[in-house]
């Protein structure tokens, strides 16, 4: 097959692509960095000529509004007709409020369903290196906070290969929601990964206010009944990319 990933740098995309290799599919990456600039259009054309799936892992680029650039990427890219559209997305970002990556996950849907063309929807829980992610965004001074959250963080490599095989497979419209194989609190999974890093550093939990903090709180991102999951846990992950470097 030949598989066009938008977003083909970012985490996601990247793994995607090298599971789509690996199965010895052709991949074309769409960014700028490839010449496709997937906003203004330009070079997009040309590049999803003759694919038979694209696959649309993009990510917002800084100052962009999410819900704007995720309906223009998708426009750009049901404009070139695909056979199969599979866009990636968020557990339950119908229900986490207007908490905007999550709002521009939701327009990225709605999007695709109103494209015209075939589509799969392919939600996912949070990755991994969430807790990286929120270790860093959390730092205020020599303190750390993180959100009291419930989450069944999945591989990103996992879910490079769960795009590729809805990718490999027919339309599907909404598929089932794809997470990881239990349950962790986000709190503990921050300071999991202080400890592992050799930070070792305080962190202290915070409720979010609003909609999308009861969301976080409540369970209501976990992954529906029904879903599939993915088999590297949290700790695996931990193993992986610290004590075995």
């Amino acid at each position: 097959m030949r598989i066009a990933i938008a977003g083909g740098t970012g985490q996601a995309g990247t793994q995607a692509a090298l599971a789509a290799r690996a199965r010895g599919h052709e991949v074309i990456v769409l960014a700028r960095s490839e010449g496709v600039d997937l906003v203004s259009g330009a070079g997009a054309a040309a590049a999803l000529d003759g694919v038979d799936a694209v696959i649309d892992a993009s990510g917002v680029r800084p100052g962009d509004d999410p819900v704007t650039f995720h309906e223009t990427v998708v426009h750009t890219l049901a404009g070139a007709a695909p056979p199969h559209l599979i866009v990636l997305s968020i557990v339950n970002c119908d229900r986490a409020g207007e908490y905007p990556l999550y709002a521009g996950k939701l327009a990225q849907e709605r999007a695709a369903e109103a494209g015209g063309v075939p589509f799969t929807i392919a939600r996912t829980t949070q990755l991994h290196e969430f807790a990286a992610q929120v270790w860093h965004m959390g730092t205020r001074g020599p303190l750390h906070f993180s959100p009291r959250m419930r989450t069944q963080p999945v591989a990103v490599r996992e879910v490079g290969a769960h795009l590729v095989d809805l990718a490999e497979a027919a339309p599907a419209g909404r598929a089932p929601d794809f997470g990881g194989p239990r349950e962790e609190s986000l709190v503990e999974m921050v300071r999991g990964y202080a400890r592992a890093s050799g930070a070792g550093r305080f962190v202290i939990p915070i409720n979010l206010g609003g909609a999308f903090g009861r969301a976080q709180r409540d369970g209501t991102l976990l992954p529906e009944p029904g879903a599939v999951h993915g088999t590297e846990t949290f700790d695996d992950w931990l193993t992986r990319v610290f004590l075995d470097r």
